[in-house]
């Protein structure tokens, strides 16, 4: 048996919906995680669920033992102990409810080395005089621990209600928004994103505040009387949610990201952690899930909360009519509008036509469409009406300032440039299909797409391949920056090879099979899309510099950079709300989205 880790969760979290502590161990010989990102039924694993004794090998059996009689005998507490499956061969947790957090780490660590050396735990076994000495000398380190509580904010302590938004792609999107809209309606918001602390949507604090540490900041705010929260999956993971309970959520959808991460490695896993800020909502709030994400839409069975879903699906999902039957809220895609419908009778209200709500880029940004109706799901979730989101929508555009790094489009000449956050194989899907579209001109003029690619190293193999496969698949020309500061672990030839080695089964039709001799790498994104936009970098197709061309960069590391170089190119911000028609010409004779 070895020690994986002791760690300490202040909130709720995928085991239990309180604070914490986590004990993993593994058993056997060390293996390496095999398997599908989509695992059958017979190879799911419920990280949540609780193994029943019968299931566990005698060391967790041992394990769990100690843990129980340590917190009889020193602190009088020996319930609510829980085993727990990973995905990883041969790795068993075992969760205990908080007893402070040295005392707990103490039990923890001690349980482990006690089952380790095979102890036994009965209370009238005769133990020899070196293990007596060994559980005298844990328990002498138990009693000396200190009982510090969490650190979460319980119910009784907060006095704002809370929206948290979790998902993979379109969390900040969905949080900008919902703040935007509560914030016209008068509301004094405090929000937290992977950007920073805002305060009715200017910034106070930057930095990746969507863990625990930035709700305790706007929870502990007297400016603000409703907070909106980015939440992460690396803060549940991680420490846990900052807070007991929530009065709104909302989840966008769960893809490949992340993944082979603290045990994480299928959407399953990957969705049940991050539904956590679901089963917490209280059961007079609402949980509002993508009934177009089978993962997300599943959520909907685990959970206390009254269930809205939203759809982009041309016709309303069968869950979504079920919910809708039952009393339940949805917020739907239909001929161009978007719509909040409720109750059996499926009472349906306009909440704004696509082509009015700015992100949606006319409907061309169909995930935008799904994070807009993600947000008035969880601003009318806090009150707001169906004018005030229809008004919030209306009027949120996706500049550098109100949403920064997400759909940011500039005109330099003929060229446009998007800079995108994404960062997984769906970001770049989405981003490509927004390219396209503006790419594809008028009366058939079509202009070329080049795709400046690249991501963090905390990416598994597959990733990093599906994200040059999809390039390749789509764009004219493919170009990899690097990102040095986020390489986490990897080698940047690990990287970039990952990345080629994409590129090259995505390549077909006239380009090259399978050639990259043509892809080049930049050290930096700056440098990326500086050398995309001269004319050394204008694809050999002899257009020349200045022809027409979309560029698209996934902006990670130098976003700020990339935006003042932009503006020393003399590049302009396209404000797509009054230039849609001249950016996508053939938006002018399409009357709906």
């Amino acid at each position: 048996m070895r020690l994986v880790e002791v760690r300490l969760l202040e909130g709720p979290n995928v085991y239990r919906l309180e604070p914490a502590v986590k004990l993993e161990v593994a058993i056997g010989r060390r293996r390496t995680w095999y398997g599908v990102r989509e695992p059958g039924s017979h190879a799911l694993v419920r990280l949540g669920a609780s193994v029943p004794s019968t299931a566990w090998p005698d060391p967790i059996g041992l394990t769990v033992g100690w843990v129980r009689r340590l917190q009889s005998d020193v602190v009088g507490s020996p319930a609510g102990v829980r085993v727990h499956r990973s995905s990883d061969p041969g790795h068993w947790i075992v969760t205990s409810p908080w007893v402070g957090a040295d005392r707990g780490t103490a039990i923890a660590e001690a349980a482990y080395a006690l089952a380790d050396r095979e102890v036994p735990t009965g209370r009238r076994t005769r133990l020899t005089p070196g293990q007596a000495r060994l559980v005298e000398r844990h328990e002498a380190i138990i009693g000396a621990a200190r009982a510090e509580p969490p650190t979460w904010i319980r119910d009784e302590d907060r006095s704002m209600p809370i929206v948290s938004i979790s998902g993979t792609n379109g969390k900040s999107t969905v949080t900008r928004l919902i703040t935007h809209i509560l914030v016209r309606a008068g509301r004094k918001v405090g929000t937290t994103t992977s950007d920073g602390v805002l305060v009715n949507e200017r910034m106070v604090d930057p930095g990746d505040w969507t863990g625990p540490g930035g709700a305790g900041q706007i929870l502990g705010r007297r400016d603000v009387d409703v907070a909106v929260l980015e939440t992460a999956r690396g803060g549940i993971v991680l420490r846990g949610v900052g807070y007991e309970s929530n009065d709104a959520s909302v989840l966008t959808n769960v893809t490949s990201d992340h993944l082979d991460l603290q045990g994480i490695h299928t959407l399953p896993e990957l969705a049940e952690v991050k539904a956590t800020i679901c089963r917490i909502t209280k059961p007079d709030g609402w949980v509002v899930l993508n009934a177009d994400d089978r993962h997300v839409a599943a959520v909907a069975g685990h959970v206390r909360a009254k269930v809205a879903f939203f759809s982009v699906a041309a016709s309303a999902p069968a869950v979504v009519r079920r919910q809708l039957r039952r009393g339940g809220r949805a917020y739907l895609l239909r001929d161009g509008s978007l719509v909040e419908v409720e109750g059996p009778g499926s009472r349906e209200r306009l909440l704004a036509e696509v082509r009015e709500v700015p992100i949606t880029i006319g409907g061309l940004a169909r995930y935008n469409v799904a994070n807009a109706l993600a947000a008035a799901g969880g601003a009318r979730a806090l009150g707001a009406t169906i004018d005030d989101v229809g008004e919030g929508l209306r009027d949120f555009r996706p500049t550098t300032d109100r949403s920064p790094g997400r759909l940011n489009i500039f005109r330099l000449g003929s060229r446009i440039v998007i800079v995108d956050f994404a960062h997984n194989e769906a970001g770049v899907e989405a981003i490509l299909d927004v390219a396209e579209g503006i790419a594809g001109g008028a009366a058939g003029r079509a202009a070329p797409i080049t795709a400046i690619i690249g991501t963090a190293g905390d990416r598994p193999d597959d990733t990093l391949r599906g994200i040059g496969r999809i390039a390749a698949r789509r764009a004219q020309r493919v170009a990899i920056k690097e990102t040095p500061r986020y390489l986490r672990g990897r080698s940047r030839e690990s990287i970039v090879g990952e990345l080629l080695a994409g590129v090259r089964s995505g390549l077909r039709g006239g380009r090259s099979a399978g050639s990259t001799a043509d892809v080049p790498v930049y050290p930096s994104e700056t440098a990326a899309l500086r050398a995309e936009l001269n004319e050394a970098g204008a694809g050999g197709d002899g257009r020349g510099a200045d022809a027409p061309r979309v560029i698209v960069l996934m902006c990670h590391e130098e976003r700020e950079e990339v935006f003042d170089l932009l503006r020393e190119l003399g590049a302009r911000p396209i404000d797509v709300a009054s230039e849609l028609t001249a950016l996508v010409p053939r938006l002018q004779d399409r009357p709906r989205a």
